[in-house]
């Protein structure tokens, strides 16, 4: 199979992140999420030399993407509360990480700025997930137990934090720009499965995958 990464933005509560893991377990690929962050915060906690080091290691062993796969899982919905602080360095770290999976294996990316940092890519793919805010927060409600007042605020302030991160390490641009992306699916339209079809059918026509992968007849 030859490499392609299909990338995920998303609003929280849209389903986003379940839509991504869908699609990466119909395309028999990995879905990579905050294991990406966890080996940057633990790389970005060295000196160069030490990263140096590390990263040798890691290529000479099995490569970031076998690393990665050994790390926890994150959990289901993870929700920013505090305010974005820059850090350029586990950023860099970062990029590193996402560029070293576009160019050893097929994979889906979610957040992270992928799209951005793996712009211009011939091989990549960039969806961005939104939904109307009584879908985003019956869905929130639902997933973690909470009362609409909770989910409310956990999708403002989640959003803005992913808002205000995206403006800054893309130098300006903004987060919601359809732009950005090849595809904007509504997921409350498109339903969950609906959307992951969605991008398949888009895979099918860029050439980055046949039908038969899907088990289907041409």
């Amino acid at each position: 199979m030859d490499n392609f990464v299909v990338t995920f933005a998303r609003g929280f509560g849209t389903g986003g992140k379940e839509i991504a893991s869908k699609l990466a377990k119909d395309l028999g690929i990995h879905c990579y999420e905050n294991r990406i962050l966890t080996l940057a915060s633990q790389m970005s906690g060295l000196d160069e030399k030490l990263f140096r080091q590390v990263n040798e290691k890691i290529v000479k062993q099995d490569g970031f993407s076998s690393f990665l796969k050994g790390l926890p899982r994150a959990k289901k919905y993870i929700a920013r509360n505090e305010k974005f602080v820059s850090d350029d360095k586990l950023f860099e770290y970062q990029c590193q990480i996402i560029k070293n999976l576009a160019d050893t294996e097929p994979c889906v990316i979610v957040g992270k700025c992928a799209d951005y940092v793996l712009k211009g890519r011939p091989n990549v793919v960039s969806i961005y997930i939104e939904a109307p805010r009584d879908f985003c927060v019956k869905r929130t409600m639902d997933n973690m137990g909470v009362t609409s007042e909770v989910a409310n605020a956990t999708i403002t302030q989640t959003d803005q934090f992913r808002a205000d991160y995206y403006k800054y390490y893309t130098k300006g641009n903004y987060w919601t720009n359809p732009v950005n992306y090849d595809l904007t699916i509504n997921s409350e339209k498109a339903g969950i499965e609906g959307s992951v079809k969605l991008i398949e059918e888009y895979l099918i026509i860029k050439g980055l995958i046949t039908r038969e992968m899907l088990g289907e007849k041409e």
